[in-house]
């Protein structure tokens, strides 16, 4: 029963994730369908009416296609972490950068 529920956790955690909101159900399986190949119905039947058991090759498609989801995530948290790093280097130059007085005798206004 192992495998069933491997394949209902990940069928979920990418539904989950692809999901844009109510009534996106299905169009979600259809994107993830695209995205990696495994067909929505797969999705659909995992869902709604789990089987008694998960052919092989279905059971490593969802495999893949759920660590692939992973690996993009991370990627995306890292590429995130690099643009909030560098805003904060920004930040920090500008803090110690000296200021230019702005005004009417400003050195602006000349």
């Amino acid at each position: 029963m192992t495998g069933i529920t491997d394949a209902q956790g990940w069928a979920n955690k990418l539904l989950q994730r692809e999901t844009r909101g109510p009534g996106d159900m299905e169009n979600a399986m259809r994107r993830l369908e695209a995205r990696y190949g495994v067909p929505w119905r797969t999705f659909w039947q995992l869902r709604y009416r789990p089987p008694t058991d998960v052919f092989v090759g279905v059971y490593l498609s969802l495999k893949t296609a759920y660590e692939s989801e992973c690996e993009r995530q991370e990627r995306l948290l890292r590429h995130e972490r690099e643009i909030t790093k560098a805003k904060a280097m920004a930040f920090e130059a500008m803090a110690g950068a000296p200021s230019v007085p702005i005004g009417k005798e400003g050195a602006l206004n000349d």
